[in-house]
């Protein structure tokens, strides 16, 4: 199974549906505050485009959702991890993310075996206020050298002209919201950040994971597709 380096993260499936066109190929859809018959309809929707091009979509938080509507992969935050039924979302065969920001949350986390392990806030970030300080580039080489082969996701603040700079720290993949969204264009912007992506693996730097196949515990599991 290939991981992409870049991982754009959006509201709605508007979104999806606009940077499809980009090559991604791997997107996540974060839905908040809205009845739970809507973000079922978005979770549909972006199923849906996704598998048309054969991008791969997670949801974030909504696990049960994900299951019901036959998604591959689900993020989950440290409190949806707590609320979280992990043996019905192997059972469905779902691969797990898992956001962290501590060295207790990266215990925690690894105790399930996700399929790939987030490292956030890097740098301050626009997007919400957040509890803890940003990480910096170093902790994400310390990251990487404890969790070994399981992909690295930084996050938070991430920037194109900053992207080389976080997969040399050690991140297989960078998790992006508002320097896409918040760009005057958004569709040139991400593809800028792939194309920067590919120069940065032709270079070497990270764990190469566009081109490259993850083959950790976590996806060896009876019948997960690869």
């Amino acid at each position: 199974m290939k991981i992409a380096r870049v991982y754009p993260i959006v509201e709605d499936a508007r979104w999806i549906e606009r940077l499809l066109p980009t090559g991604v190929q791997w997107v996540q859809l974060r839905v908040k505050d809205r009845p739970t018959d809507a973000i079922r309809g978005e979770i549909r929707r972006a199923r849906a485009l996704c598998t048309a091009v054969g991008a791969e979509l997670v949801v974030n938080d909504y696990w049960q959702l994900a299951i019901e509507e036959r998604c591959t992969w689900v993020h989950l935050g440290q409190g949806d991890l707590a609320g979280a039924d992990i043996a019905a979302l192997r059972r469905a065969q779902l691969r797990i993310g898992i956001s962290t920001h501590s060295e207790e949350e990266l215990e925690r986390a690894l105790q399930v075996d996700p399929d790939y392990v987030a490292l956030g806030p890097i740098y301050p970030t626009l997007l919400k206020q957040m509890p803890w300080a940003p990480q910096g580039l170093p902790r994400l080489g310390q990251w990487k050298r404890r969790i070994g082969a399981l992909p690295l996701v930084a996050i938070g603040g991430l920037t194109l002209e900053r992207l080389a700079g976080v997969y040399a720290a050690g991140a297989d993949c960078a998790a992006v919201v508002t320097d896409i969204v918040r760009h005057a264009d958004p569709e040139q912007r991400l593809r800028d950040w792939i194309e920067e992506s590919e120069r940065s693996a032709g270079a070497g730097s990270g764990s190469n994971l566009a081109h490259a196949t993850y083959t950790g515990a976590a996806l060896d599991r009876p019948g997960v597709p690869r």
